[in-house]
């Protein structure tokens, strides 16, 4: 007589564990964060991901809080789902979606308690700096989704491109600036690592959101 167990009934099977991508199934609606994440946290949100290497670093030595990064490049998020799952990370996903189309109509409204956005594309010629993503409006957009108390921590390697972000968050009523922590600034991106081998300056800034 067979002593092995019964299949479990069709419907029952152990999920497998979820992966680090993030599949949308609409960008009509702001992310539901008990759908992204199996355990609520505060989340921190980068955009303009690359291929993770700041998110992988903060989400592994920070398990209290929950990362989202933001990309467009597929390659790149696929990069970060790989690593993310070999590492084990429950609190980190990956969303393939334009940076600034994500901070306007999905984030949810005062849910994020940090939003970071490192070595941007600096567009660096003058009609396409329209195309940056900290403009005018950014500061607006982002305080909209901070926590009372949240901060937008900022990184450049491109001179132009850090004093348009500091003029226009320094226009902007609703923040204070802060100093970078000390333990922010040890996580770096492969960009930041590149740049510092070529002895290139690294400018950051961080601003808080006041009540």
């Amino acid at each position: 007589m067979s002593t092995a167990p019964a299949p479990a009934p069709k419907g029952e099977e152990t999920p497998p564990a979820p992966g680090v991508l993030y599949e949308l199934t609409t960008i009509l609606e702001p992310f539901a964060w008990d759908r992204l994440f199996p355990v609520a946290r505060p989340v921190e949100v980068e955009l303009g991901s690359g291929d993770g290497s700041f998110l992988l670093q903060a989400a592994q030595e920070r398990p209290d809080h929950n990362f989202v990064g933001v990309e467009r490049l597929l390659g790149r998020i696929r990069k970060v789902d790989r690593k993310g799952r070999r590492m084990g990370l429950d609190n980190l996903r990956a969303v393939r979606i334009e940076a600034a189309y994500c901070l306007e109509y999905l984030l949810p409204a005062a849910s994020v308690e940090a939003l970071h956005i490192y070595f941007p594309d600096p567009w660096p010629k003058a009609k396409h700096q329209r195309h940056r993503l900290v403009q005018p409006a950014f500061p607006g957009l982002a305080r909209r989704v901070l926590v009372p108390g949240g901060r937008v921590y900022l990184r450049t390697d491109d001179e132009a491109y850090f004093t348009q972000m500091l003029q226009v968050f320094g226009a902007h009523p609703g923040y204070r600036e802060v100093p970078t922590p000390a333990a922010l600034a040890r996580w770096i991106t492969d960009f930041e690592r590149e740049f510092l081998a070529a002895r290139r300056t690294i400018h950051r800034a961080a601003y808080e959101r006041s009540e």
